[in-house]
């Protein structure tokens, strides 16, 4: 156990370091005033009262309006391409998926400035739709530029796990079902889709995390003046320099993505129970 211990407290120390004493700073910094001077702070919850003001709730309104909105194509997309690789043999599977994850390899930053390159008023689609004689659209700093931006970025945090679920699915289940007089349709939803619901569950709770919080893909994408909580973070600490409504903000943020995982493993542990 001493041995044991040995091993551990440098991990201990590490996470403390790293992952606890940030944490503590940004709550105190998100319950005082001052700036970075931790001398002269004095302790308020003004911070907090900001965000009841009608510009940042509509920042948090747009926020979720479009982070759900790609989790739900995400979600569409990943299941049908997850459950479309599972048909293959393994070495094939494991192929498919490392065409699939080759995308996160590239920084974030290039990927969006391609889709720049693709999307802008003078870019690849536009030039492909006039050359077919079709009118220009403008694509650039909308919500169509940044939901594709968050999609392209997010979809293999959603076919991982769902693709994982379904390799695990025994499948004389499903030759059980089709004994028992189920359709594939049944099959489908009544075992394959119940069985994989842990991988869709953290599929989507990363997928939803990611895209609430990123400021990359909404900044590049939509726009200097395109405005969701990860921009407005970064906004608070970088030009603005107010970092104890920056710490609030993110406070408030992992407030809410904490009740969002407890309310979607509450919901696995009941599905599980009904099992």
């Amino acid at each position: 156990m001493k041995h044991f211990t040995k091993l551990v407290r440098p991990y201990i120390i590490w996470a403390v370091v790293i992952i606890l004493l940030p944490l503590l700073l940004i709550v105190l910094y998100s319950v005082t005033t001052g700036g970075n001077d931790l001398v002269n702070i004095q302790f308020t919850l003004d911070n907090f009262r900001r965000m009841t003001e009608p510009v940042y709730l509509a920042v948090f309104a747009k926020s979720f309006r479009l982070g759900l909105t790609a989790v739900g194509i995400c979600l569409f997309a990943g299941y049908i391409l997850a459950y479309f690789i599972t048909f293959f043999s393994e070495r094939t599977q494991s192929l498919l998926i490392l065409l699939v994850t080759i995308p996160m390899w590239i920084n974030t930053l290039l990927r969006t400035y391609a889709w720049i390159c693709l999307l802008s008023d003078n870019g690849a689609v536009n030039t492909l739709l006039q050359m077919l004689g079709f009118q220009p659209v403008t694509m650039m700093y909308t919500d169509f530029a940044v939901l594709i931006g968050l999609v392209s970025d997010l979809l293999p945090f959603m076919v991982l796990p769902i693709h994982t679920s379904l390799c695990k699915i025994d499948h004389s289940l499903h030759e059980a079902a089709m004994d028992l007089g189920a359709n594939k349709v049944q099959t489908f939803w009544r075992v394959t889709f119940k069985l994989s619901l842990p991988g869709v569950l953290n599929g989507i709770i990363m997928t939803f995390l990611l895209s609430i919080s990123t400021f990359v893909i909404p900044k590049l994408l939509g726009g200097g003046q395109y405005m969701l909580i990860g921009n407005l973070i970064e906004n608070q600490f970088i030009s603005v320099g107010d970092w104890n409504f920056g710490s609030a903000i993110s406070v408030i943020l992992a407030f809410i993505i904490l009740l969002a995982i407890t309310g979607m493993k509450q919901f696995d542990q009941e599905e599980g129970e009904e099992e």
